[in-house]
């Protein structure tokens, strides 16, 4: 398989588990780079291929979160035209319109 059809089988599983009603924790929302440091540090912990607990820490969900409605699309770390989310420590293809607490603008 290519590793675009990877990624798209990834994407599809992503979804499926969160339209399934995967609890993430949107919250606390990384305030200083500390708290910030923390999350990343906690994912680094995990086996590469732990997909549920990457997306559980990172607070993963399928829709524009917050009173600003943030999404994938506005942050620093979304590839566009790879629909990727590229911090290293997630590195997981993503929907424009989804949000974890890692957003960064």
């Amino acid at each position: 398989m290519s590793g675009k059809g990877k990624d798209e089988v990834l994407l599809q599983r992503i979804a499926d588990m969160m339209a399934a009603g995967l609890e993430t924790q949107t919250e606390p929302f990384p305030e200083t780079e500390k708290e910030f440091g923390e999350i990343l540090a906690e994912l680094r912990q995990l086996p590469a291929d732990d997909l549920r607990s990457k997306l559980v820490i990172s607070g993963f969900v399928d829709h524009p979160y917050g009173s600003e409605q943030q999404r994938c699309f506005e942050c620093m770390y979304y590839l566009v035209h790879r629909k990727w989310c590229d911090l290293p420590e997630l590195s997981v293809p993503v929907e424009p319109d989804w949000w974890c607490r890692l957003w960064r603008i």
